[in-house]
């Protein structure tokens, strides 16, 4: 860990100027307390740094919470181990999987199935009970949970260092949430314009505690955490059906994570209660169970937190990136994406170009950097890997 300034340390030993210099404008903001902590993966984002730990009192950066409120992660161990599924084509179980679940942005179900309806229905009452209504924001809402989206999500089958098969993926509030939050986001822009507030940045736009906008924000965004929660646990029922049909047995579960790494909760750090927004970080309280993805073909660790308190209890939620979309698709070719994929089951096109390993940090100096944060339960490899385009 560096300290950087006395509002500002970081965890990150592979960073960019522009990304450092995001973190400390952030970190500059008056009601920052104690400091923000910068984690192994961070790398620039929109307003406020992707992997950074935010604590806030008396207001929230809307933007600081991210446009995908409630992503996350959910991984399951089951039963079986590695020969049940490596000595076999795992095509047909990656097919069946991509037509479980609708993948890529704006695809959705077509209809509610049965697992998702009692799902809904707490949504619905959750809604209700927060005094809105979700089709505010987007009419389908209850045709996106179950759904994966695009980009660095995904759906893994995996394997351990004992062999034994885990079901991992990675999601969050889909349209619903991202609307959600994009309404905020401009709330927050208006209200610092009406008041004549000069902020570095207009995505740093906050709201106040106490306030309507403020009170209805926290309200929306429990809400979208909670779809997201519920989108998470909704596919992996689908992935675990899918994997009891390609194993001719039904799954048996011996574990279950599932944790948000975008989201804000309210805690107490430093003898201040806070509003703590994780914005590409996973909650790690000492004993908490957490999950860190590497990129597409690398390392995935199921972890376990040491409630480090300079880092807010907190720790890194991936790779991170070193290359944009456009710069991995001018810099990288499909034939190396083949490469890294060497051995696992995927989707072969060069829609996934920007998605390639070299594309991210090494997950492995992310986890090193991470040691006084988490330590590792378990190391998975992939063997089947599921996106969207």
């Amino acid at each position: 860990m560096e300290r950087l300034s006395a509002r500002l340390l970081s965890w990150a030993s592979l960073i960019d100027q522009k990304t450092l210099d995001q973190a400390r404008t952030t970190a500059t903001l008056p009601f920052i307390h104690p400091h923000l902590a910068l984690m192994p993966d961070a790398h620039l984002g929109k307003g406020a740094t992707v992997g950074s730990v935010i604590p806030t009192l008396g207001a929230i950066i809307p933007a600081a919470v991210g446009v995908d409120i409630g992503c996350g992660m959910i991984a399951v161990r089951t039963q079986f181990t590695a020969s049940q599924f490596t000595e076999r084509d795992l095509a047909p179980l990656r097919e069946a999987i991509e037509r479980a679940i609708p993948l890529s942005a704006g695809r959705y179900n077509r209809k509610v199935v049965a697992t998702a309806e009692p799902r809904i229905a707490d949504l619905q009452s959750l809604a209700e009970k927060n005094g809105f209504d979700p089709a505010s924001y987007t009419g389908n809402w209850m045709l996106q949970l179950g759904t994966l989206g695009s980009g660095n999500h995904f759906i893994e089958v995996s394997l351990d260092e004992l062999d034994r098969v885990w079901l991992f993926l990675h999601s969050g509030s889909r349209g619903v949430g991202n609307k959600i939050a994009m309404h905020h986001i401009a709330v927050a822009q208006r209200i610092v314009k009406q008041y004549w507030i000069d902020l570095p940045d207009p995505d740093l736009a906050y709201l106040v505690e106490g306030t309507p906008e403020f009170t209805r924000y926290i309200r929306e965004l429990r809400w979208a955490q909670h779809f997201a929660l519920l989108n998470r646990e909704e596919m992996m029922d689908r992935v675990v059906r899918q994997v009891s049909e390609f194993a001719g047995a039904e799954v048996q579960e011996q574990e279950r994570i599932n944790c948000h790494h975008n989201f804000t909760e309210s805690e107490k750090h430093f003898g201040k209660q806070v509003w703590v927004s994780r914005k590409g970080a996973i909650q790690a309280d000492a004993g908490r169970a957490g999950l860190i993805p590497g990129s597409m073909g690398t390392a995935s660790y199921v972890v376990e937190g040491l409630g480090n308190p300079l880092s807010l209890n907190s720790s890194p939620h991936g790779a991170g990136r070193e290359y944009s979309r456009s710069a991995a698709r001018r810099t990288f070719t499909r034939e190396q994406l083949r490469e890294a994929m060497v051995g696992i089951e995927f989707r072969d096109t060069d829609a996934f170009i920007d998605e390639i390993p070299q594309a991210y940090k090494p997950i492995d100096q992310v986890m090193a950097d991470a040691a006084d944060l988490v330590t590792i339960r378990h190391t998975l490899r992939q063997i089947v890997n599921v996106k969207g385009d």
